[in-house]
This record gives structure tokens, sequence and C-alpha cells, in this order.
């Protein structure tokens, strides 16, 4: 069965232990676990140099191609960020872009952020944002507030709301406000049975697997789904085929990305 993960990192990050955030490091394990393709950006750019840590994903793309695929980091508070991700996106490899509300402290529906969703938007790319139930700048309820205003702009919520119980729920709640937001199923406390309610609610089509790597041992991440009780259809989707629909909407200079026919039958 073929394996994509929608959300992983490369590199490192402070005050969090991370053996080893190479590139090279990830294919290994990546190969060990049968996963075809990781979506990854680099920690680097999510943190404190946008600009540097954009450059050492590519470099991370060129030695991984088609093993690897990106998103560049978006950083609302450079004011060369829009000329600088326009040209990103043209980059083979580059699926779209990067938003960590909580790092740059800026709510994800603000206006600072709309150059980013409009770029992604022109290059036919994706959109990944971190989400946090209960934080004035990811909250999913931001991202009900933001997606309808770039209709057909996929909106990946990293985390599904981050936190069980309540953050799933108001996850649920913005998917069921705007088609174009698809949950992710990374985070150290999401379980099987998590996962399970959220393909329940929103349909497996409109949830994908994603690891955190490195921040989060992608062989974890992968053995909840799995081991979840979903049907092999339920699991296909989550495991390729939701992502593998939102690939298939980005430029065709992406390697990996399968073709785009527009199709929502069930994946393979």
């Amino acid at each position: 069965m073929r394996i994509v993960d929608a959300h992983g990192h490369l590199g490192r990050w402070s005050a969090f232990a991370i053996a080893d955030g190479s590139a090279a490091s990830l294919v290994r394990v990546m190969d060990r676990c049968g996963v075809a393709v990781a979506c990854v950006s680099h920690l680097l750019g999510v943190g404190p140099d946008a600009r540097a840590g954009n450059a050492a994903l590519l470099e991370a793309l060129a030695a991984h191609p088609g093993r690897l695929l990106g998103y560049a980091v978006y950083h609302p508070h450079d004011p060369e960020a829009p000329a600088r991700v326009r040209d990103l996106l043209q980059v083979p490899g580059v699926i779209g872009v990067k938003l960590h509300p909580e790092v740059h402290r800026l709510p994800l529906d603000d206006p600072g952020y709309a150059p980013a969703f409009e770029l992604a938007a022109e290059a036919g790319g994706i959109v990944l944002a971190h989400s946090e139930y209960g934080s004035a700048c990811s909250d999913p309820a931001r991202f009900g507030l933001v997606a309808p205003r770039w209709p057909g702009l996929p909106l990946l919520m990293g985390h599904s709301g981050l936190w069980p119980g309540a953050g799933h729920a108001a996850a649920v709640k913005a998917a069921a406000k705007c088609a174009d937001i698809v949950l992710e199923t990374c985070g150290s406390r999401m379980t099987a049975r998590h996962l399970v309610r959220l393909v329940a609610e929103v349909g497996a089509d409109r949830v994908a697997f994603g690891s955190d790597a490195v921040f989060l041992d992608l062989r974890v991440g992968l053995g909840r789904v799995l081991l979840a009780e979903l049907t092999d259809e339920q699991r296909r989707w989550v495991l390729h085929g939701t992502i593998d629909r939102l690939l298939a909407r980005t430029p065709d200079h992406v390697p990996g990305a399968v073709a785009r026919d527009g199709s929502a039958e069930a994946p393979s």
C-alpha cells in the first residue's frame, strides 16, 4: 500500500530532543516503514530563520528527488517573504506553504498571512498550518474563518486541533464549514481511537496521515493508522489517497505527484 506522510520536518528545534534531523536519516526511516514520500518543512525555517531554513529545504529536495516534497515556510514578519516564497513555489518539489501561527504569534486569519494564501492559490499549491485548540492564533475556528476566502485552495489543518476531545471536535466543526479544510493526524496525544472518530465524522477522504517527524517518531504515527479499526478503503484514503488528491492539483513539475484527473474514486 502506498504511504505518503503529509506533515514532516527536517532539522532541529531548541529545547526538544531530536537525535538526527537530517534528510538522510528521515529517508532511512521511511525506507524501513515503506513510506514512499514525505512532505516536509525545515525547522530552521519555521523557527529563527525562514530564509536559511527554506534554502536548506531545497538542498534536501535536490538530494532526495521524489522521496521528499517541500513546504516553503512563510514568515509574515519578513517584508521580503512574498517575493521569496513566490520564487520558491516555482522550484520542482515545492508543493505549498507552511504556516505556524504559534511561532509567528500571528492569528491565522490575520491579513499578514494573506499573501501566503494568495501565492499558494496562484501556484496550485497546498497550505499546511499548525492548529491548536484554545490558542489565540491557531484555534481551529480560525481555519473556518480563513479557508472560505480562498475557495479551492486546500488548507491542511496540522494536528487537527491538537487536543483530544474539545480540540478534535473543533477541528471537525471547522471542516464542516469548508470542504477545502483537510484534517491531519499527527500529534503525541492522537490515538487510533481518536483517528477512527475523525474519519467517522468527516470522512476518510478529508483526513491525511502525518507523522510530525522528525519531532515525533514516524513509526509511531504510522502504527496508529495501520492498527486503527478502519476499513481497508478508509485506511488507503488516510495513508495516501487524501494527500495524493491534494498533490494532484500541484504543478506538473512536482516529482511524485499523481496525475490531476479530478477523480474522487477511492485509492487503490
